[in-house]
């Protein structure tokens, strides 16, 4: 098997593309770069963990994806707070990161368990 194919690295690297595409236009660049970069991290660190030697050392990237996921959902209300995001896409946006954020838990305790 392939990261590729595994759905919470699809779901985050979908999310992050929607929110590379909701901001490429903004002016605030240090908003856009922060909320950019902690999505991107989610999928980044799922990728990297799958690739290295042990099922440890995936997991501790996973928790690493897991703590961009709670990042995220707080830029995420922050930008519906100053009216950056609209509600509707925040509300989704922040329902998805937590059912991604479910996954990776899911996934660290398989693969910490296998120890």
């Amino acid at each position: 098997m392939r990261f590729e194919e595994l759905q919470v690295w699809k779901r985050s690297a979908r999310l992050s593309s929607q929110i590379y595409r909701y901001f490429r236009n903004s002016k605030d660049f240090g908003f856009r770069d922060q909320i950019t970069r902690s999505s991107l991290s989610i999928p980044s660190n799922i990728a990297e963990g799958y690739e290295r030697k042990s099922d440890r050392e995936f997991a501790n990237f996973l928790s690493y994806a897991k703590g961009s996921s709670g990042e995220l959902r707080t830029q995420i209300y922050i930008g519906m707070e100053i009216d950056y995001i609209d509600k509707a896409t925040g509300k989704g946006w922040i329902n998805e990161s937590e059912e991604i954020s479910r996954m990776i838990a899911s996934l660290m305790k398989i693969k910490l368990e296998k120890k």
